[in-house]
């Protein structure tokens, strides 16, 4: 019986799909499900709708929830972490005070202000579970899926001995899109991608027998444009010469190129581009579980079935499964830059192919990536580098200096004014940062 605890479980929706996608394996339906979080009303509702789908599908596995981190770690096998560090309120600081300085955030959650923030708020609430993890639990793997996802894989990894793994769905959702692009069904291709969350490339990408789809793709950009809403993404490729895995958003984030005047923001317009625009956070982000927490009561009630059997593209239980049985599988993980890419910085957290059997996780080495697909991801790395220092040792000027070496900020503003930001943003966050 796989013991599986779940920290973070009150992210209903999230939760529901890591716990469907293990009972989807047969090898895994004995599993015991330990439910924890701190916030007690929505541990109960993914409580309810775990079990009320236990019934529904006549399931071996067992389900408790507990509000005491200790009580869930104990003697788990695997540990998935899911969690929102000190609620909505620093978010909302970290998206409205970056605007009021001229920096629009899309997201927010991963890079440029807001992300570098959240790291500094998070790393030590993941440290902390870490050490948990290394005192009860020393043997489970730990698959993370808490953002901002290399500063929190990085500063866990030099942190604590836990082994960590971060797990993302850029990858694998992006090489779906590119093989439908190319008339492909994602089956009928292959891709080698890498580089570092949010920002890895796909190097190759091909059919079955080794012919590459980026001709095609290339040919479909010069014949119809960009798809709808991915204008920006497809725009750095064709001078980079590669695709990147994340949304046309969340690059944004990443490169000084698209986000620094109002005329570029209008060409490169999409969905995801704007999320930030007014400042204003708290509203949309309840409103955007709204939907899916009304469905889920219909389902805690009876009065809609809960959908099963579909296994989501979330790598958590095909690495569970691989673990536990032996069955050999390749995912895209987040781990420490080991003599795996040639031409990052030895020690930092990058994102390649790792397989996974019951012996354990094992990352590839990649070699070198093409130069200017190293400089943009190094671009970002420095930045994330001296955070992950500033969080772990507590020093204010560190984080300072991560937040001036940021490549949107610095295109956005001058020294003077990333000082007044960066002083009025930790002011307002200090509370959550006792570190320093």
């Amino acid at each position: 019986m796989p013991k599986i605890a779940i920290i973070g479980a009150g992210s209903i929706g999230f939760a529901q799909t890591l716990i469907k996608d293990v009972l989807s394996f047969e090898s895994l339906r004995d599993s015991h499900f330990n439910l924890m979080d701190i916030d007690e009303e929505r541990l109960d509702v993914t409580y309810q709708v775990t079990q009320k789908l236990l019934e529904q599908e006549k399931l071996p596995a067992t389900i408790s929830k507990t509000l005491d981190r200790s009580e869930a770690l104990d003697g788990a096998d695997y540990v998935m972490c899911a969690i929102l560090a000190n609620g909505i309120e620093p978010f909302a600081n970290e998206i409205n005070i970056p605007f009021k300085y001229g920096i629009t955030q899309p997201v927010g959650d991963t890079m440029c202000v807001g992300g570098i923030f959240r790291a500094l708020r998070t790393i030590p609430i993941l440290v902390d579970i870490c050490r948990d993890v290394e005192r009860l639990c020393p043997d489970a793997w730990m698959l993370n899926y808490t953002n901002p996802m290399t500063m929190l894989t990085w500063a866990c990894n030099v942190a604590t001995k836990v082994k960590f793994v971060g797990l993302c769905h850029g990858v694998q959702g992006t090489a779906s899109e590119l093989a439908r692009l190319a008339g492909y069904e994602p089956e009928q291709t292959k891709y080698w991608a890498a580089g570092i969350n949010h920002m890895a490339w796909f190097l190759r990408i091909e059919d079955l027998a080794g012919n590459s789809l980026y001709p095609q793709l290339w040919e479909r950009l010069e014949r119809e444009g960009p798809p709808e809403g991915d204008k920006l993404r497809w725009d750095l490729a064709k001078y980079v010469g590669y695709y990147m895995t994340e949304s046309s958003g969340h690059l944004s984030e990443y490169v000084p190129y698209y986000r620094k005047r109002p005329d570029l923001l209008a060409q490169f317009d999409s969905p995801g581009m704007f999320a930030g625009e007014h400042g204003v956070v708290l509203e949309a982000y309840r409103s955007h579980w709204k939907p899916h927490a009304e469905r889920t009561f219909k389902q805690i009630r009876g009065e809609e079935p809960i959908p099963f059997g579909a296994r989501s593209a979330e790598y958590a239980s095909n690495i569970v499964n691989a673990l536990a049985t032996g069955e050999l599988y390749c995912f895209n993980g987040n781990v420490m830059n080991h003599g795996l890419i040639s031409n990052l910085p030895e020690g930092a957290c990058v994102e390649v192919p790792c397989f996974v059997d019951n012996l354990g996780i094992h990352p590839t080495p990649v070699g070198a990536l093409p130069p200017l697909c190293a400089a943009l991801n190094q671009s970002n790395l420095s930045a994330q580098g001296m955070a992950v220092e500033a969080a772990l040792t507590g020093d204010r000027e560190m984080a300072f200096h991560a937040v001036f070496a940021d490549p949107l900020t610095s295109a956005m503003l001058a020294p003077g004014e990333i000082k007044a930001m960066f002083d009025e943003l930790f002011e307002a966050n200090r509370q959550w940062m006792p570190q320093f």
